[in-house]
């Protein structure tokens, strides 16, 4: 299906790309979430007339996240969690933990925005990966540990490297 977008998505395209996906994909996110449009005619039209306010409104969110970015730049969060002694996890560090711990230290960020590959299971410092904007991402630390004494260690063990 060929579809006009209405905003940058990744990996797709920018705004006002004509690209074709396929038609689940259109149906099921694109078309819902008002990222793109059918190619008609009628819909070109209407994109060439709501052109200027789509960019204006793009810009603002770009904006927003560029904020967004430098008021979480050097943000580390430490999170407690119960361990095995060889340091595996009883359980796993989730995106929804990450994104509550964000939350809890004043800032407004969405669980969806986190990116994590796989979940973490293993005590240590990792660095989580913020996409804030299709064109703004910003690394934040996450340091588990069993104690606040055992996550200053691995913060500095961290630093050191």
């Amino acid at each position: 299906m060929e579809v006009i977008l209405l905003e940058h998505v990744n990996k797709l395209g920018k705004m006002g790309d004509k690209v074709n996906v396929k038609n689940g994909y259109a149906r099921n996110y694109l078309l819902p979430q008002n990222k793109a449009l059918r190619a008609t005619e009628a819909n070109i039209a209407y994109f060439e007339k709501k052109k200027a306010e789509l960019e204006a409104h793009n810009k603002a969110l770009l904006e927003a996240a560029l904020k967004q970015a430098e008021t979480l730049k050097g943000f580390k969060a430490v999170l407690i969690r119960q361990a095995a002694e060889t340091g595996q996890l009883y359980g796993s560090v989730t995106i929804r933990d990450i994104a509550a711990a964000i939350k809890e230290a004043g800032f407004e960020v969405e669980r969806r925005l986190v990116y994590l590959e796989r979940p973490i299971k293993d005590l240590g410092v990792y660095k989580v990966q913020l996409n804030l904007h299709p064109e703004v991402t910003q690394t934040i630390l996450v340091n588990v540990a069993r104690t606040a004494d055992e996550a200053d260690k691995q913060e500095k063990a961290y630093t050191a490297e």
